[in-house]
C-alpha cells in the first residue's frame, strides 16, 4: 500500500492506493445501450423534431400542440448547470406533438417538440 495526501477544495485527506504489480488488465466498462428513438406523429406530412442540446431540467414551456410559432420564438427553456438556456425555434411551424412538460429532466437529444 502507498499512502497518498489528497487535496479537494481546500481539505486534505490521506489515502492508501494498492499498487499492483505485474500483467493487470483495466476492467471492462461496458457502453451504455443506444437510447430508443421515440416516436413522433405528424397529423400530415413529416415532422420535424426539436431535442434538448444537454441535459437538464424543464422549467419553460411557452406553447401547446397546435401552436404555431415564429422562426427564432422561445418555445421552451431549459435549466442545465444552474444556467437558464432558452430553446427557440429554427423555423415558422405548428406544433404537433410536445414530449416534455415543466419540471421534466431532460438528457441530450431528446426529442422534445416535432413541429411541421
Amino acid at each position: 500500500m502507498r499512502k497518498f495526501l489528497v487535496n479537494v477544495n481546500g481539505t486534505s485527506y490521506e489515502v492508501e492506493v494498492e499498487e499492483l504489480k505485474g500483467d493487470v488488465k483495466p476492467a471492462a466498462i461496458p457502453a451504455p445501450a443506444p437510447a430508443a428513438p421515440q416516436p413522433v406523429h405528424a397529423a400530415s406530412g413529416a415532422a420535424e423534431t426539436i431535442s434538448a442540446p444537454m441535459p437538464g431540467t424543464i422549467v419553460g414551456v411557452n406553447v401547446k400542440v397546435g401552436d404555431n410559432f415564429k422562426r427564432g420564438q422561445v418555445l421552451l427553456v431549459l435549466e442545465a448547470m444552474k444556467m437558464e438556456n432558452e430553446i427557440l425555434a429554427p423555423r415558422d411551424g405548428r406544433v404537433v406533438n410536445l414530449n416534455t412538460q415543466k419540471g421534466a429532466s431532460v438528457n441530450s437529444g431528446d426529442v422534445l417538440i416535432a413541429f411541421e
